[in-house]
């Protein structure tokens, strides 16, 4: 399976899956990965979520790293890595499941906000750090002045990123972004897959033209 550093050398973004009923979810997925995005993230808060990833993993997403976001505690940590998971994601420092994910052999993302808690986040053995959320935070700016004492922590800015400001985010330093509903709209509830492909060939096209 890939690998969420081999996905996100390919694209640096993760696509965030959130949605309240499972019935466009492998649609939604292979839309994405047809636009060509490497790095999906299918919350633990969706219904018929753990399915979804096992189909996913399984090899219905080739060359795609598949993830499970808001992992609150160790149970669902090795439920979506049971799955197929192959990293975990948190909207907080969560300890338990920083751990959890490092006993079962994959990345954890915690979600924080403030320098303290990238920290402490990074020194509870995170692969990577969610700043989130980013457009609260202060937007491609918070995160250059963060990287600025913190170069060593990789970070992925999450929430409230459009399309359009994902190159700036990348200037300033961020190891890749995590998008929901700018890049989703409303496809997980309408099945709209034509104009999510359209949106994401547009993020895909973005960002490989900011490279270079």
């Amino acid at each position: 399976m890939t690998t969420l550093d081999e996905a996100l050398a390919a694209l640096p973004v993760i696509a965030i899956i959130r949605a309240a009923g499972s019935r466009h979810l492998d649609a939604v997925l292979e839309t994405l990965a047809g636009a060509g995005v490497r790095a999906v993230e299918v919350t633990m808060t969706t219904p018929g979520a753990a399915e979804a990833i096992r189909r996913a993993a399984g090899g219905g997403l080739p060359g795609v790293a598949v993830g499970a976001g808001t992992v609150l505690d160790a149970a669902s940590a090795r439920q979506a890595v049971d799955a197929g998971a192959g990293y975990l994601i948190t909207p907080a420092v969560l300890p338990e499941v920083i751990g959890e994910g490092r006993r079962l052999g994959v990345p954890v993302l915690p979600g924080a906000f403030t320098p303290t808690e990238i920290v402490q986040a990074w020194s509870h053995g995170a692969a990577m750090v969610k700043v989130f959320p980013a457009g609260a935070a202060g937007g491609p700016g918070y995160v250059k002045d963060v990287r600025a004492p913190l170069p060593h922590i990789p970070l992925v800015p999450t929430g409230g990123i459009r399309i359009e400001d994902v190159p700036g985010y990348l200037r300033a330093g961020a190891r890749a972004v995590g998008m929901g509903s700018p890049l989703l709209g409303e496809a997980c509830a309408d099945g709209d897959t034509a104009a999510l492909a359209a949106r994401a060939e547009r993020l895909v096209g973005i960002v490989r033209g900011s490279d270079g």
